[in-house]
């Protein structure tokens, strides 16, 4: 109930100020508010029925318990250190501070001093966005596979942040809480228009240890608002459209994605729009904190949370930053080292590498660093590959598989989709066993099944077959056909992918064999060609 809500002051009564005004006043838990320019106060001090009060009035007041501050965000730590060294419950709008390090001083002081300490990460409070947030956490989406979010519109243009600054916090906030992990990777590009120093439009990629994308692409130059935020999963796919009547504002999209003999295959639904309690978010957030610090409660968008996303904006800055590129004089052919080579949006290139012509990437690969991929390969969905792995010409791999360090695929090798490469004998999650890898070699031609395990430490050799689902423990002779668990050789295989019988002619070729002490060999045709 509201009398039992702490007093609270609000610092900054200006363009977003105002809102925290109206929302605390209506909490019935405003007791004061100030701002540099007294004239914005002027009119919520008769509406309130409040008296002016200095910023210094307010921190020595022992009867207001906490503040909410909504100044611009240079100065949002300096006035939160001011607030918790006079023992306030400190609200802070987004972002904590614009520099790490004084947030990381904030919030520690904050658990010095035993307070609450929250950020205005407004969505997170919006009825849509917990419903799906719920839809996540239930596995309604299935597994989660990129993000991207949209933050668009005509102004307001801001002198004090850029808009990376500005607008991308809350789409940072909404992706590091539906992934629960902390970005790897972050990339950002940015134009300025209106402004030497000033990016009036960015986009920022962040890459996931899972796997998951996220991209964030905001403006103030934009013809009209546009605010959605867009989470594909591999069960289904999830708009929320803030821009849309609450009635439609989330929609459910159950489509999927197959894969039929290496292809992708679309399976499309209607869409369905999912109920959200009407809700003003911002009232939700003011209400939470209130509770919050009555009951000395961490928030949901807590001072870690506050962390999080200004480490993101950070390094987007510093990417932003170092966007230096010039091609204006560099020949097509040098613009990148992937010349005709096709990487879906999904996938994650890390650098150094070296894919050759006509390799396809698809979606979510992630190739790892002093990775060499031969022409014309394939590399389907969710494929890890390195670091220093050697993948050779014409080799497929197909879906969720993980190539590690010490494994080398030779030419024309075929990976089928979930195999297994070992790079450890005896793995422990809590032992570092990097220094024993073993190394795999698969030899030219190789084709290894579906879910079948490759122990490390092995051979496989020149055009092989290893069965779906077997587990190969020992060198394998070349063109043996090998299955079960442990492997055995059940027969023997031609280069065409033939099984071969007594005469050891392949029925596809023509090809004929003989045994050799590494397997077997083609020696001529029947026709008298040589192999």
């Amino acid at each position: 109930m509201a009398q039992n809500h702490p007093k609270i002051a609000v610092i900054g009564c200006g363009y977003w100020g105002k809102n925290l005004v109206r929302n605390f006043a209506n909490l019935g838990a405003l007791a004061a508010i100030y701002d540099e320019n007294p004239e914005n106060c002027k009119k919520y001090e008769k509406e309130y029925n409040l008296q002016e009060r200095s910023l210094d009035q307010i921190l020595n007041d022992p009867s207001i318990e906490a503040v909410a501050i909504a100044t611009p965000a240079i100065t949002h730590a300096a006035i939160a250190k001011k607030a918790l060294e006079a023992d306030k419950h400190v609200f802070v709008e987004k972002p904590l501070a614009t520099d790490l390090e004084d947030a990381k001083a904030v919030s520690k002081l904050a658990a010095e001093r035993g307070k609450v300490l929250m950020v205005g990460h407004l969505l997170l409070y919006h009825p849509a966005f917990q419903k799906l947030k719920s839809m996540v956490n239930e596995g309604v989406l299935g597994r989660l596979q990129y993000i991207y979010s949209n933050r668009m519109n005509f102004g307001k243009i801001r002198r004090e942040e850029n808009i990376l600054w500005s607008f991308a916090p809350h789409d940072i906030s909404m992706i590091l809480n539906l992934t629960g992990e902390e970005p790897s990777h972050v990339q950002a590009v940015g134009s300025k228009f209106l402004h030497d120093e000033i990016q009036d439009v960015s986009i920022t990629h962040l890459g996931f240890p899972s796997g998951i994308k996220g991209h964030v692409f905001v403006s103030w130059l934009h013809p009209y608002k546009e605010q959605k935020l867009v989470v594909i999963g591999d069960q289904g796919m999830v708009v929320f459209n803030d821009a849309l009547p609450w009635s439609d504002k989330l929609r459910f999209y159950p489509h999927k994605l197959n894969w039929e003999n290496g292809l992708p295959v679309l399976d499309k639904a209607e869409y369905e729009a999912i109920p959200v309690e009407e809700e003003e978010p911002l009232k939700n957030e003011c209400l939470h904190f209130l509770e919050c610090a009555s009951r000395n409660q961490n928030p949901v968008s807590d001072a870690k949370e506050g962390l999080r996303v200004l480490s993101v904006l950070q390094s987007a800055q510093a990417s932003l930053n170092a966007d230096h590129t010039d091609l204006s004089s560099t020949e097509t052919d040098n613009i990148t080292p992937f010349r005709h080579v096709f990487v879906h949006d999904t996938a994650h290139i890390d650098q150094p590498v070296e894919i050759g012509e006509n390799t396809k990437i698809w979606h979510h690969a992630h190739i790892l660093p002093k990775t060499k991929i031969g022409k014309n390969c394939v590399i389907g969905q969710n494929v890890m590959a390195g670091p220093d792995v050697r993948i050779g010409n014409n080799c497929k791999i197909q879906n969720n598989v993980s190539v590690y360090k010490g494994v080398t695929l030779e030419d024309g090798v075929f990976c089928g989709p979930s195999c297994v490469f070992t790079n450890v004998v005896n793995p422990r999650a809590e032992i570092e066993r990097k220094e024993e890898f073993k190394e795999t070699l698969v030899k030219k031609g190789a084709s290894i099944g579906a879910n079948a395990t490759i122990l490390c430490g092995i051979t496989l050799g020149s055009y092989c077959f290893i069965g779906a689902g077997s587990v190969v423990t020992k060198n394998v002779p070349d063109h043996a056909l090998m299955m079960g668990n442990p492997a055995r050789q059940t027969g023997w295989m031609s280069r065409a992918g033939a099984k071969l019988g007594p005469d050891l002619v392949c029925p596809l070729e023509g090809l004929h064999y003989h045994e050799t002490e590494n397997g077997l060999e083609a020696i001529e045709s029947q026709t008298g060609v040589k192999a």
